[in-house]
């Protein structure tokens, strides 16, 4: 069993905000295959169903974002997958808005979501899908950014982009593995047209 976990903050106040990126792309992979997240376990919204043939748990914490570890951890002692079983997908100041990154493990940046979920499990050994948001633009405080809508058309429509291939590369890992995930992901330039920070205005 495979268990996809998707960061952000629950509630509509902080619905398509930067900082629930992880949220939007378990909810692209529910519409695509059926899977919908009706049930509530370990603190966190839950569907259960099968992707490219693997037995998965989609999720989305419903802890808020500094304490995510709490739901994940048990959802881990629930479901127990393996730690290349446990995925998880969030946003990332420290890529180019629209970039994608997919790891096999790794450090938690600066992002206090993945610091919860590393610190409670105890491990860093599982696969992650970091979606870029970029920095925030001058004069921005950080926290004000992540919480802060998709300020135009096209922002939107980009960030949606990287939403659909990050959940591609969710199905790929399903499919082929974390290094051709990680193939894929890193080849998209989602942002290439937008210089090197699109959060910077």
């Amino acid at each position: 069993m495979y268990v996809i976990v998707g960061l952000g903050n629950p509630g509509e106040k902080y619905a398509r905000t930067h900082h629930n990126a992880g949220f939007d792309v378990v909810d692209i992979l529910s519409q695509k295959h059926n899977i919908p997240l009706n049930r509530t376990r370990c603190k966190a919204r839950v569907g259960e169903g099968i992707i490219e043939g693997q037995r998965v748990a989609l999720c989305q914490p419903q802890t808020y974002m500094n304490l995510s570890g709490e739901s994940v951890v048990g959802l881990v002692n629930w479901y127990k997958p393996q730690p290349q079983q446990l995925v998880v997908i969030y946003d990332d100041v420290d890529l180019p808005f629209g970039r994608l990154r997919v790891r096999a493990k790794g450090s938690a940046g600066t992002h206090n979501g993945m610091r919860s979920v590393i610190y409670l499990l105890g491990r860093d050994d599982f696969p992650r899908v970091r979606v870029g948001i970029g920095r925030a633009p001058e004069g921005w405080e950080l926290a004000d950014y992540v919480l802060s809508g998709y300020r135009t058309p096209q922002e939107r429509q980009r960030a949606f982009d990287a939403y659909m291939k990050a959940a591609q590369a969710v199905e790929t890992l399903l499919a082929q593995g974390v290094d051709k995930a990680a193939a894929l992901a890193n080849a998209y330039r989602g942002d290439e047209d937008a210089g090197e920070d699109a959060g910077v205005r």
